[in-house]
């Protein structure tokens, strides 16, 4: 059986690049997506990061439905603590009107974003992810406050407007339980985290319960790829994710280094050890290892579909990456 495929955009930045181009070519990756049959496509949620220009997932998805016609659009997440739940709920059922059908709404329950963004953004403590969400579904429609509640008669509006289907996202685990009882979809982030996968969603599928917009569980498995004609190609280009990745356990933020200045880079022993690590976690190579392997890790946790994030900064490999792994996938 084919296993859905989908992607996840960060709407990467390169070095001497421009985050205001990156923000633009997002509709391009779109409507190759589109074009090849992948499934959905999120953006993610990240503030003050200079390689990551995907800081209003919101404005991104209602741009880029407006130049698509199928693909399933929606976030990777809403960071839930750096919002108001009004304010997410009043969003994404604005998008829920405009494009009927096509919209997710992908929660996490972590900042996305550095202790000084997270300040900026006033944002709430993590631990209060368990009663923003509930205040998000009471706006939802599916619960109601009690009666004589000062907010009982308020409306997230347009209120003829679902909110669309939530998925709950997770790196760890923690939140399997919550999104199976909820009714909810679920998606692990296998392209940063390196907790397996499988217990997660055996967790998910142990407590799921049917709900109007899911009635049987849904589990995605997100996946770094990078795919190139030949294996040296690919590996060449992931040289960028490789100082990258190990810049952002240094606490240094810059955009995505190219593969020059990544090879060229005079790593330590303990560094190698680092970047090993993130390699493990991601696949690259050409495409039919790419494809045999990003199968062989959704077979392993059965999951029902495969999100694909490729941060490659040079875009014109990146959307081939894309298109020669969805041929080897045919």
């Amino acid at each position: 059986m084919k296993i859905p495929l989908s992607v996840l955009d960060l709407v990467p930045v390169g070095a001497g690049g421009s985050a205001a181009a990156s923000v633009r070519r997002a509709v391009d990756l779109a409507q190759l997506a589109e074009r090849l049959g992948y499934v959905r496509l999120w953006f993610a949620e990240h503030h003050g990061m200079p390689a990551v220009a995907s800081a209003a997932p919101e404005v991104l998805i209602a741009h880029v439905a407006a130049h698509t016609s199928r693909l399933r659009l929606g976030s990777g997440g809403v960071m839930l603590p750096n919002h108001a739940p009004l304010r997410v709920a009043e969003a994404f059922r604005t998008l829920s009107a405009l494009h009927p059908g096509r919209i997710d709404l992908g929660l996490g329950r972590a900042p996305g974003s550095d202790v000084q963004a997270t300040r900026a953004l006033r944002a709430f403590d993590g631990e209060q992810f368990p009663a923003l969400l509930t205040e998000l579904l009471t706006w939802s429609g599916e619960r109601s406050l009690p009666e004589g509640h000062p907010m009982a008669a308020l409306r997230a509006m347009p209120d003829d407007a679902p909110l669309p289907p939530i998925w709950m996202l997770g790196s760890s685990g923690a939140s399997a339980t919550m999104a199976g009882e909820l009714g909810m979809g679920y998606s692990f982030a296998s392209h940063f985290s390196p907790t397996p996968a499988a217990p997660a969603f055996d967790t998910y599928r142990d407590a799921f319960v049917p709900s109007p917009q899911f009635t049987e569980p849904h589990a995605i498995l997100g996946i770094a790829m990078v795919c190139a004609p030949t294996a040296e190609e690919a590996d060449y280009l992931a040289s960028s994710m490789d100082l990258a990745w190990l810049r952002i356990r240094q606490g240094q933020f810059h955009p995505l280094p190219t593969p020059e200045e990544a090879l060229a880079y005079p790593y330590t022993e303990s560094e190698r050890r680092i970047v090993a690590t993130y390699r493990q976690l991601a696949v690259v190579g050409d495409p039919a290892f790419v494809a045999e392997e990003v199968t062989r890790r959704a077979r392993h946790c059965e999951a029902s579909e495969v999100m694909l994030v490729s941060n490659v900064p040079d875009p014109v490999a990146r959307l081939r990456g894309y298109e020669l792994l969805a041929g080897a996938m045919a």
